[in-house]
């Protein structure tokens, strides 16, 4: 009897722990993925695009990204991303199936974090922290995680870690996604756990 226990609940931890979504990038298709404006290319365990100017232009002013067709409440989000000297701007958003709920912004001027709150009548972003210290090294890898739990996000990037909070954070949401504009973006490493 002992011994199932053990095994029972051994079984739980390792189901707790268990991927929603792993993406290493190893191959150009994942049911889940949809790799959308612009030419992506899937290599050496990285996804990498360069933004178009007219497909930019096209997408009335958005750049590439990468979607992921995900239905969660609660999740830890972690990828890395290397961005070129080029590169302007870094999103990284979780959707609900009506509209953005969450989302951080790297630019030059650091991180903007951002939330959308479902009561508002014309769906504008709420301020939550605009984090100038915090700023992606082109050239490099840089990690973020995110840890969505009920209306709170944990926010790491580097050495940085801080928590925001806002009712959206804690809505279900069906997918989220990384995008970017201008120069080149590489992604590796996106993996979603409950």
């Amino acid at each position: 009897m002992k011994s199932l226990l053990l095994l029972l609940a051994f079984a739980s931890v390792l189901a707790a722990e268990a991927p929603l979504l792993r993406d290493d990038f190893s191959a150009a298709r994942l049911d889940q993925r949809r790799a959308m404006r612009g030419e992506w290319k899937f290599a050496d365990q990285a996804a990498t695009c360069t933004q178009d100017d007219e497909l930019y232009k096209k997408n009335k002013d958005h750049g590439p990204i990468l979607f992921y067709d995900l239905a969660y409440t609660d999740a830890s989000i972690r990828f890395a991303v290397k961005p070129d000297a080029n590169t302007q701007s870094v999103v990284f958003t979780a959707n609900g199936a009506e509209a953005h709920l969450f989302r951080l912004v790297f630019s030059k001027a650091g991180m903007a974090v951002r939330a959308f709150p479902a009561d508002s009548k014309d769906h504008k972003a709420v301020a939550l922290a605009n984090e100038a210290m915090v700023k992606l090294k082109a050239g490099e890898w840089n990690e973020v995680s995110i840890d969505l739990r009920g209306g709170k996000a944990t926010v790491k990037v580097g050495d940085f870690t801080r928590t925001y909070e806002n009712a959206s954070i804690g809505l279900a949401k069906v997918n989220l996604s990384v995008g970017f504009s201008f120069g080149t973006l590489s992604v590796k490493d996106l993996v979603v756990t409950k």
